[in-house]
């Protein structure tokens, strides 16, 4: 974008479960092409933050906005924040079962916008090409997962958001999942990553978010919060 604009901005957002104030207050910026660490204990309110971003139907939404790209997201329902190209890979996968893996990628692309083909797919992950006739669900974790970011790409994906892309993986499997992460990187695709295992997230990323009850309590760099003890230790408890 021209003039110095973010390519992705959230401006002062506040969102909610029925009663309950999640998120308060939160802004930032993303460069495109930058890889965003959003951080934080257990109950900060990072997948709710995440979620919010991608305009599912919970949490709420109150106040706020979003750009992408110079369109506003914030007044749009999640299939039309999909449309516009934000990409959320949840926690859960959703990889539907008694499907193939390739049907699973042929069904992500029965609308349009369409991005990778699925050929160039399996040239990136030759593991799911590997996989093309098996049932999706009977591959291990870290296959699921590379599935879950295969089907984000088959879509036109401007920004994509990881909610917790390691939780419950074996560590040999976190290590290939990083691989694919440092793959999504050399592309240049920008990403905000939520992970519960800090150092991954933030060995892979440009920047760090941290959210305390809600709120961002420290932004940088993905370094600066590498070499600070204490602020790893207040906030993140490692």
């Amino acid at each position: 974008m021209s003039g110095g604009t973010p390519f992705f901005s959230v401006r002062d957002i506040h969102a909610y479960y029925g009663e309950s104030y999640i998120v308060q207050g939160v802004s930032f910026d993303v460069e495109e092409g930058e890889i965003i660490a959003l951080l934080g204990r257990n109950g900060a309110g990072k997948t709710s933050t995440l979620r919010t971003l991608a305009r599912v139907d919970n949490p709420h939404l109150a106040s706020g906005e979003i750009y992408l790209d110079g369109q506003a997201v914030h007044s749009m329902k999640s299939f039309q924040a999909a449309q516009a190209g934000i990409q959320l890979v949840p926690e859960d996968r959703r990889i539907i079962g008694g499907l193939t893996v390739e049907e699973n990628l042929i069904l992500s692309q029965v609308a349009e916008p369409r991005g990778w083909a699925i050929e160039r797919i399996y040239d990136h992950f030759p593991r799911l090409g590997e996989r093309r006739h098996q049932d999706a669900v009977t591959m291990s974790g870290g296959e699921q997962q590379m599935l879950a970011v295969a089907r984000a790409l088959a879509r036109d994906v401007k920004i994509l958001f990881l909610d917790e892309p390691y939780e419950g993986l074996a560590p040999v499997i976190v290590h290939e999942i990083e691989n694919i992460l440092k793959e999504v990187k050399k592309m240049g695709i920008t990403t905000i990553i939520v992970e519960q295992n800090a150092v991954a997230a933030l060995q892979l990323a440009d920047k760090a978010l941290i959210l305390d009850m809600g709120q961002i309590a420290f932004r940088g760099t993905a370094q600066q919060v590498l070499d600070d003890v204490e602020l790893r230790h207040e906030y993140l408890a490692i």
